[in-house]
This record gives C-alpha cells, sequence and structure tokens, in this order.
C-alpha cells in the first residue's frame, strides 16, 4: 500500500536543480513519478527561458600590479575582452558618479545590483558590472553565494553589461592596494533552453467552472541542494494532491510544481501563458516557498484585501495555528497570479538557522513532524476555501497592492 513520506521525496530531490539544467529535468520526471506513485496524473509542460552556452571567462588585475581575480559571470551579458578602468560606487547612485559622463572604458565594482544601479550605469555606458558577493572569511564560492544566473530581462532592457560576481574578499584586496586597469574577459553565446512545470489537474465535482491553483516550485540555484528553498514546498504540494486525489474538490484544482522560479518566476509566468484562456476561472492560489523546519515559526503570506487577511487570521485562531502573518506581495510563484488579480495565500515555515541558495540548503534543519504539520494545516484551509459555497473573496486587488506588484514588477521605474 502507498504511504506518502514527505521528508522522504525532499530528500530525493535535493540536488542542485538550476532552471533549464538536466538536473532539473531529472527532479521533474521524479516529481511525476510520484504523482503516478499516489494513483494520479500529471504531464510535464515546457516553456523556454534565457540560458547562454559558456565558453570562457577571466579577470585579473593588470596595474599597477598582477592579481589573478575570483569572478563568476552572469548569463545573457553578452561578451568582452578589455582592458579597463577599475572604479569603486559604493551606493551606486549618482551622488556617486558626479561629473561622470562616460564609463564605456570602466568596469564598476557596486555591492548590490538593482534596477536602479543598472539603469544608472547603462546610461553611462559602463564596460562591465562586478557585484560584491559574500563576507571575506568565505572559503569558497558556493559559500559565498556566487553563483552563475541569466541577467533579468528588465535590465536588458536598458543595455547589455557583462555582468560578473566578485568575492568580497578579492574586492577588498584590490581596492586596498589600489588597482588601476584590470582585463576581463567573457566568451559565451547567449541564447534559450528549455525548462518546464509539473502539472496535476483534480476536476471539481459541484463547480467545476471555478479553478484553484496550488503552486510550489522545485528549482534551486546552481550550487544549492535546495533542500528547504523549495523541496520542502514540492513535498507540500504533493502531499495536498495526496490528500484530494482521496477526497474530491467541489471545485477544480491545478497543481503546479513550477520550474525555474529561481531567475525570475519564469514557471509561474510561463504557466499562466499557456493556460491564458483558462485564467478568468481561476479564482484562488495557495502557495509553498519553505516550509518543515524543526525550529519555526509558520508563516502566512496574504496577498489581496483586507477580508482575505481577516479571513487567514481568524482560521488560523480557529485551528490553533501560531503562525505570523506577511501582507503584500509575495517574492514567490503566487505573483504572476497575483498579478492578474488572483487573491493569494502563501503557507511556509521560516529559520534563523539555516542559509537558502548556498551549499548550506541541507535536510538537517527539516523535520517530519513539522512539515507534515504544514501539511495537514495546508489541507485544512485549502479544504475550506476551495469547497465553500461562496468563496471567501473576490477576485481582483485592492489599489495599495496594485501598486506594490507595479513596484515589484518594476513597471514604475
Amino acid at each position: 500500500m502507498y504511504v506518502y513520506e514527505p521528508l522522504k521525496f525532499v530528500e530525493s530531490i535535493a540536488f542542485p536543480r538550476f532552471g533549464g539544467t538536466a538536473e532539473e529535468k531529472r527532479a521533474a520526471e521524479i516529481i511525476k513519478a510520484e504523482t503516478e506513485k499516489m494513483g494520479g496524473c500529471s504531464v510535464l509542460e515546457e516553456f523556454t527561458v534565457p540560458a547562454s552556452e559558456y565558453k570562457s571567462h577571466c579577470a585579473k588585475v593588470i596595474a599597477p600590479f598582477e592579481m589573478d581575480l575570483n569572478v563568476v559571470p552572469f548569463q545573457c551579458c553578452g561578451t568582452i575582452n578589455k582592458d579597463l578602468k577599475v572604479m569603486y560606487a559604493e551606493r551606486c547612485v549618482e551622488m556617486d558618479l558626479i561629473g561622470i559622463k562616460d564609463l564605456s572604458d570602466t568596469v564598476v565594482i557596486i555591492n548590490q545590483l538593482n534596477i536602479d544601479a543598472y539603469k544608472l550605469l547603462a546610461k553611462l555606458n559602463a564596460a562591465a558590472i562586478f557585484v560584491v558577493m559574500g563576507k571575506y572569511y568565505h572559503e569558497t564560492n558556493a559559500d559565498a553565494g556566487m553563483y552563475e544566473r541569466p541577467a533579468r530581462e528588465k535590465y536588458l532592457e536598458y543595455a547589455t553589461i557583462p555582468t560578473f560576481f566578485i568575492h568580497a574578499r578579492e574586492a577588498t584586496d584590490l581596492l586596498r592596494n589600489g588597482a588601476e586597469m584590470l582585463h576581463v574577459e567573457l566568451d559565451q553565446v547567449d541564447g534559450t533552453t528549455t525548462s518546464q512545470n509539473v502539472v496535476a489537474t483534480i476536476e471539481g465535482t459541484e463547480m467545476p467552472e471555478e479553478h484553484i491553483v496550488v503552486t510550489g516550485h522545485y528549482d534551486s540555484l546552481t550550487l544549492a541542494p535546495g533542500a528547504w528553498d523549495n523541496a520542502t514546498g514540492s513535498a507540500a504540494v504533493m502531499g495536498i494532491y495526496n490528500y484530494f486525489l482521496a477526497n474530491k474538490p467541489k471545485r477544480t484544482m491545478h497543481f503546479i510544481w513550477c520550474g525555474t522560479e529561481e531567475q525570475g518566476l519564469l514557471g509561474s509566468k510561463g504557466w499562466i501563458e499557456k493556460h491564458e484562456d483558462i485564467m478568468d476561472k481561476v479564482k484562488f492560489c495557495f502557495n509553498f516557498d519553505m516550509c518543515g523546519t524543526i525550529l519555526g515559526p509558520n508563516n502566512v503570506f496574504v496577498t489581496g484585501t483586507k477580508e482575505l487577511e481577516d479571513f487567514a487570521e481568524l482560521f488560523c485562531k480557529e485551528q490553533g495555528y501560531s503562525a505570523q502573518f506577511r501582507k503584500g506581495v509575495h517574492s514567490s510563484d503566487s505573483a504572476p497570479f497575483a498579478d492578474k488579480g488572483v487573491p493569494g495565500i502563501g503557507l511556509s515555515r521560516g529559520t534563523q538557522t539555516s542559509e537558502i541558495h548556498t551549499s548550506r540548503d541541507t535536510m538537517f534543519p527539516l523535520g517530519e513532524k513539522q512539515l507534515k504539520m504544514n501539511i495537514d494545516f495546508a489541507n485544512k484551509m485549502i479544504s475550506r476555501v476551495v469547497n465553500s459555497a461562496v468563496l471567501p473573496v473576490e477576485k481582483g486587488m485592492p489599489d495599495n497592492i496594485k501598486k506594490e506588484l507595479d513596484k515589484y514588477f518594476q513597471r514604475d521605474k
């Protein structure tokens, strides 16, 4: 007899599975196989994501001393082979660049890459960007969180600037020692590759024309096993799917294990694009991004109206479920649905004792008891919504959330 074991399932996909790679496809096949073991059925829905064919890169100080630099290039950001001046822009705001008209002969070192900084450097024709990562004492790129990723498409609307991570220790050393000139190379062919969502559907018994989506991404970053982020969320979605296979919902439910979330929510965006014809029927989203840590607390992310906030808070009180509430846009796969007016609740569990997006995102902080608790509570809350005579809230977003969505998706720039 089949028995679903959520922590065992987490372990089965807790290996680096960067979006668009063979490892991500392997994880998708494991998810699909699990749905079939429990008597369900799922399909892989492919979509295209940006990627580069990497060839080579290097960076080194060439004057007034010589020093090889540990850098990791972004994908999809062009190529370069130049000797360049170097400057440090602490906050990368106009105050840091007073009097500078052109940076076409300069690599700019910055502490944080954001749309405003990139837009400013594009305006000044920066030749290259180095983004400082990690702490000076991190021994490896994995510890420092230096991993390959594509440049964000929104950034590339302003310019294509070769961009690299540089280790904090080496950024400190080159500035301390007065580096003036660097040689920077990046050879890659920018293009696309294929990712996939894993999708299972259970048709509603009484109101099949109203749809609920249950989402959780299954990809991770290049160096990250991604046990907590987000094999646990994938395990939660699987546990909920298992429950509703045995307890048929009144409304139609779509279970979406989203690919390539870490590169800009591309899986959830891809599902919406593929299923635009039914988006008017999608009334609610439950999202799962990081669950099951032994040390808590539980989190409830609410994206919608005050009525939705009240519903979530009252339901937690009714169930005796201790959780901290976060209201607004959740930076996860519920956000593209919210952008289409779909109210969302994200259920997760946080901890101060682990890391995400690094090689330390392993099985150690996770517990079977806590993961099952998150799944059991989710089944109760989702059942209340999917089987209600009338949904607790209508579709649509209040003005304050619409503004927040514009900011989140950088439409206000």
